[in-house]
């Protein structure tokens, strides 16, 4: 199996929820694709003008196919996580999030070629980051990272992202049974990824 299979795939069963942008650079580095997410959730009583709360949801992917993932990548995608997608997407350049800001994922998806070193899984399994907002009462911000090796067919996580295991094991038996992906999808509905607007 190939990486670039993968990610077509992956992509696609992303993009029912996410803007797919692609590509999308960050720091003079290309990457295959980001994806943006978003949730407005209100509460009210009895009428919409008497809104009792409002929570907003969001979720950063940063897609990545290196053919074989170091620790250096793993560096790489960290500092494009607190230099860039925290203050810049996560924060829009502000102090703190909105006011109805609950959460933002900021998920990293590599797909790569080879199998992982021991060294490299354990720094998989080891790669965090969190950051709360007024001791969460603008929320919360929260790294999580899945590497998907086509070589094993291998799926490794941390901690955060342990939830994405079920998604990224499947997208090897979709890819195994010939499901169509993401670009064969847009050119069926003659449709292009959003364009990132200036990149970095």
């Amino acid at each position: 199996m190939h990486s670039a299979d993968y990610l077509n795939r992956l992509l696609l069963r992303y993009s029912g929820t996410f803007d797919i942008y692609q590509p999308y650079t960050i720091f003079g580095r290309e990457y295959p694709a980001y994806g943006y997410f978003f949730s407005h959730v209100e509460k009210y009583l009895l009428t919409r003008k008497a809104n009792m709360w409002s929570a907003d949801s969001y979720e950063h992917i940063l897609f990545a196919d290196p053919e074989e993932l170091t620790v250096a990548h793993l560096e790489e995608y960290r500092r494009a996580v607190t230099e860039y997608i925290e203050p810049t997407l996560v924060l829009k350049g502000e102090k703190l999030p909105d006011p109805n800001h609950m959460y933002s994922y900021i998920t990293i998806a590599v797909i790569t070629e080879k199998t992982l070193s021991p060294e490299v899984k354990k720094a998989v399994r080891k790669f965090k980051f969190e950051k709360s907002y007024m001791h969460n009462i603008r929320g919360y911000s929260q790294g999580r990272i899945a590497v998907a090796s086509m070589e094993d067919e291998n799926v490794t996580l941390n901690g955060a992202g342990r939830t994405l295991k079920k998604l990224y094991k499947s997208v090897f038996a979709d890819v195994k049974a010939g499901k169509p992906g993401y670009l064969e999808t847009l050119e069926k509905q003659g449709r292009e990824s959003f364009k990132q607007q200036s990149p970095e």
